[in-house]
């Protein structure tokens, strides 16, 4: 039986493909370095975890709501008060199973076939699948690399036709780790009031920012710009929860009632003991705090070392992302120097010759760049730098 064309026309996933052949070489005996993994390599917090136990001992383990428990509807709704200065009843809010089947339930849901949403490139590399498996048209809009990779008001303007239903603004980004500045978020959000285009805010590393530049959620700067946007986040990045599955979407109400409706056929709720440990998460302010200092101090030392590294690689240009953890050099002169054809073969030579596994840009937009997460141990940052300056000059 013949697959569907929706099926069919997705892109491979470059960073499975990537991990994939690392683990077979590992397989193999190999001493493979990866820095394709986009999770924190912390273990979740313990207060989280015994709150986990405490939910099952307790019997925390049927069916919840569709959109999530009240309780934790409500602690999220405090936590976009607090932090982001944004006000939601709980009908706003829906707890989703990972924030990327919030982006997935919100395409569902607002994409009628051939509608257009404008996605800035470079972009995590999900969002045009979502887009095409709900029947619409990805509109790529490059970020340059000399404005930081972030795209214009004059770019956002140009890309606008009449069947664009929606922009996504992914601030800190992966896999640049850059970040839109208030005034920039003010700019584009004139343009999508304008053409009344939806905002899709995607601001799950938000508390990954190693700059005294403060995370700006676009909906926070007007009532109208908050009625045109969805917030997306979750407990993911910020927690170390990249397993437990938690995500959520804020929005208008009509929005997250039809999310709600999909859900209940595609994954009747988010799962129960999960959400009490997101609950948990979001309502122990003290631990909360404490482990988001923990995390930002051991990333901002790795990012700080491990940049310097990098971008003092002959052939390699970088610019220093501000949040998440990934760097996103420019490595088109070091694989033209090796006589490569691109910088895919160049990436794929380097996990063969030197075992150091990193993503390709090609797969997130950007074709001349890799993605290196540096949520790994210092030690395997400082020998991957190692290797990786080895391949270039053994490569010329």
């Amino acid at each position: 039986m013949e697959l569907s064309k929706r099926v069919q026309a997705l892109s491979p996933s470059s960073t499975l493909a990537i991990s994939a052949k690392a683990k077979e070489l590992r397989q193999k005996g190999y001493d493979v370095i990866g820095l394709g993994v986009g999770e924190p390599d912390f273990n979740t917090p313990d207060y989280i975890i015994e709150a986990a136990k405490a939910a099952m001992d307790k019997g925390h383990t049927q069916y919840t709501p569709a959109g999530g428990i009240i309780e934790l509807k409500k602690a999220i709704g405090k936590k976009l008060m607090k932090d982001n200065g944004l006000s939601y009843d709980t009908n706003e809010i829906i707890v989703t199973t990972g924030a990327k089947y919030a982006l997935f339930a919100l395409f569902q849901v607002i994409l009628d076939d051939e509608d257009e949403v404008i996605i800035p490139s470079p972009y995590w590399v999900s969002y045009p699948e979502h887009v095409k498996l709900a029947g619409g048209n990805p509109v790529y809009v490059e970020g340059m690399e000399k404005n930081d990779f972030k795209i214009t008001q004059e770019q956002l303007e140009a890309a606008i036709s009449e069947k664009t239903k929606a922009v996504i603004i992914n601030s800190p980004s992966n896999p640049t780790g850059m970040m839109y500045t208030k005034e920039e978020l003010e700019q584009l959000g004139e343009v999508c009031l304008k053409h009344n285009i939806l905002i899709i805010s995607d601001e799950i590393y938000e508390k990954l920012i190693y700059t005294e530049e403060p995370h700006v959620s676009i909906a926070s700067l007007s009532n109208l710009l908050k009625a045109q946007t969805v917030v997306i986040n979750g407990v993911s990045k910020s927690h170390a929860m990249t397993g437990w599955r938690i995500g959520y979407a804020a929005g208008p109400s009509h929005i997250i009632s039809a999310m709600t409706n999909h859900a209940s056929h595609a994954t009747s709720n988010p799962t129960s003991i999960s959400q009490y440990a997101a609950l948990e998460a979001y309502s122990n302010e003290i631990e909360n705090e404490t482990i988001n200092a923990e995390m930002k101090e051991v990333f901002s030392e790795r990012l700080n070392r491990f940049f310097e590294s990098i971008s003092s690689i002959e052939g390699i240009s970088c610019i220093k992302p501000k949040g998440a953890f990934y760097i996103f050099p420019n490595a088109k002169e070091a694989a033209e120097a090796g006589g490569f054809k691109n910088v895919d073969e160049w990436a794929t030579a380097l996990l063969e010759e030197e075992k150091v596994a990193i993503v390709p840009g090609s797969g997130f937009g950007s074709p001349d760049n890799v993605r290196l997460s540096y949520a790994a141990s210092i030690d395997s940052l400082k020998e991957a730098a190692k290797r990786i300056r080895r391949f270039v000059n053994n490569n010329k």
